[in-house]
């Protein structure tokens, strides 16, 4: 009978536990609660702990949420470890939640890579790099932007800057301080020096970024012209461009929409270019070629005009 309530008790302890933590439980959050090593090997044996990593186990199945994951992959690597990279990006919602294995950041001499997990060993980690959050330790917006800027392509790093700025986890003091003298600096210090344009997708970052690279004018951004939203828009030019992708377009219905879009806003005098991410992210000179023509006979055009009406 005492055994049987003891039984009892640990498992409402370990229930909590795993409640607090995304589903999983670990070693030494189990010894901390009371568990003994043979107490786990019975769970383990009767499948009530399925292990992920070693000394790391969900409670009763592996149909965790993404949180629960990343959680076990730190503690897989051990106390000091925390979630790091795209992953801790995705965790602040900066960027979206990738495949592949976890990013996880440790300190000190290099430790093993685990399946499913990438291990960035580093000299040290200020314990003002680290955060909590969902209760996952986690390297801070400014370092976990600093650590994007080394593998982000310049429209993702955008990207992630604008999502953190609208989330107000925009700290450009600590952002400039934590990346100094580490890749991607720079591209940070002209980023965070400049507009950001506050795009929706890395497409649409990527189109800025080309305006900005080819010395074009930057258009207004999903802008709202004649009852329809345009991707780009430049007014003084009467130029509009679509960001064609065919997950968004790929459909007969969609086909025709866009057509009429265009008539009705060529009726009203307005050029409407369109672009795939293919040609803006791979023929991006190709792109500023077909813009700069548009944005120039517009402009000039207006210039006429202004003159003879002031004749």
């Amino acid at each position: 009978m005492g055994a049987q309530v003891q039984t009892t008790a640990l498992d409402r302890r370990i229930a909590e536990l795993a409640d607090r933590d995304h589903g999983i439980v670990d070693f030494a959050g189990l010894g901390a609660i009371g568990a003994s090593r043979r107490q786990i090997g019975r769970r383990l044996e009767a499948m009530r702990f399925v292990p992920l990593h070693r000394g790391v186990y969900a409670v009763g199945h592996r149909k965790l949420t993404q949180e629960g994951w990343w959680l076990a992959a730190v503690r897989a690597i051990g106390p000091d470890a925390v979630l790091s990279h795209v992953h801790a990006a995705a965790l602040y919602d900066l960027r979206p939640a990738p495949g592949g294995r976890i990013n996880v950041t440790v300190a000190g001499p290099g430790r093993r890579q685990r399946k499913g997990i990438r291990v960035h060993n580093v000299r040290e980690l200020s314990p003002a790099d680290v955060a909590t959050l969902k209760r996952i330790p986690v390297t801070t917006p400014a370092r976990t932007l600093a650590d994007l800027a080394g593998t982000a392509t310049r429209p993702q790093l955008a990207r992630a800057l604008e999502a953190a700025e609208a989330h107000r986890l925009l700290d450009v003091p600590s952002l400039l301080a934590v990346s100094a003298g580490r890749p991607g600096a720079q591209r940070i210090r002209d980023l965070v020096t400049t507009e950001l344009p506050h795009t929706r997708s890395d497409f649409e970052a990527a189109f800025v970024d080309l305006c900005d690279r080819y010395g074009l004018p930057r258009p207004v951004m999903n802008a709202q012209l004649h009852g329809f939203e345009v991707d780009a828009h430049w007014r003084e030019h009467g130029l509009a461009v679509e960001l064609d992708s065919w997950r968004h377009h790929g459909t007969r219905a969609a086909f025709e929409r866009d057509k009429e879009r265009d008539a009705e806003l060529q009726a009203r005098d307005i050029t409407t270019l369109r672009f795939t991410y293919h040609q803006v992210t791979r023929r991006h000179r190709w792109v500023a070629s077909r813009l700069r023509p548009a944005l120039g006979r517009r402009s000039r055009r207006g210039s006429s005009s202004s003159r003879r009406s002031a004749a």
